[in-house]
């Protein structure tokens, strides 16, 4: 009896609250996705300066950066679920802030003497913006993306689509309306007042949507075989 008493109070008390957290390893696409997800993020705004013609209408560059937000945010919605979709989108703030932060350290640096000065003046013109436009493009993309997600979750419907041209038309579907809403919304936060702005968001509103059609579905179809293909195995 009191050998067995002296054994109970020599073992260690357990406790529920003690017990080890259960981890959930991170997926191969996942992490894949979240790597290219946050240099789209930064890209976006760089390759903005340029502009390509699609047939008679001139579209910026950066919508090619911003398209592949679009289809990483999509495919991890349909691979990962809504919630981690939303994540993802959030977290994209924080390369888009250390961006913009870096750009203005950079720029209000003292040149080197041996910077010609055409590549200095190139280098400013390319990197300044107003403040208009830094504000315009965070709350743009937060919008924009944000709204993309939640399409293309409410138009899945049933849980049996697994792909094919339901992911496709979802996509074509929640890309093209969030990219009009994209547009309207950068353009009027950054330009309004400036000049008269309603030519220009019926101009890239009408590029933006014809992108989504044509590129999003086939993307997004590949980013969720592409995701499929990683997690084979999880990370450990």
């Amino acid at each position: 009896m009191t050998d067995t008493a002296t054994a109970a109070s020599a073992a260690p008390a357990t406790h529920p609250a003690a017990a080890p957290a259960t981890v959930v390893p991170i997926t191969r696409s996942l992490f894949v996705f979240a790597l290219i997800y946050g240099g789209m993020t930064v890209l976006a705004g760089v390759l903005a300066y340029k502009q390509f013609a699609l047939g008679p209408l001139a579209v910026e560059s950066g919508i090619l950066a911003f398209l592949l937000l679009v289809v990483l945010s999509s495919a991890t919605s349909q691979l990962h679920g809504e919630r981690m979709a939303n994540r993802l989108v959030a977290w994209g703030f924080v390369p888009l802030a250390i961006s913009i932060v870096l750009v203005l350290l950079v720029l209000g640096l003292p040149a080197s003497k041996d910077m010609p000065a055409e590549n200095l003046a190139a280098f400013v013109q390319v990197h300044s913006q107003t403040p208009r436009i830094m504000i315009a493009g965070p709350i743009a993309y937060g919008v924009s993306l944000l709204l993309n997600v939640y399409l293309f979750n409410r138009l899945r419907g049933g849980r049996g689509d697994s792909g094919g041209m339901g992911v496709m038309a979802r996509g074509a579907i929640a890309s093209a309306v969030s990219q009009a809403i994209d547009t309207l919304i950068f353009v009027t936060v950054a330009f309004y007042g400036e000049f008269p702005i309603t030519d220009l968001i019926v101009g890239q509103m009408l590029a933006k949507v014809v992108l989504s059609i044509i590129l999003v579905p086939l993307l997004i179809q590949g980013g969720i075989k592409l995701g499929q293909w990683l997690d084979r195995d999880p990370l450990h």
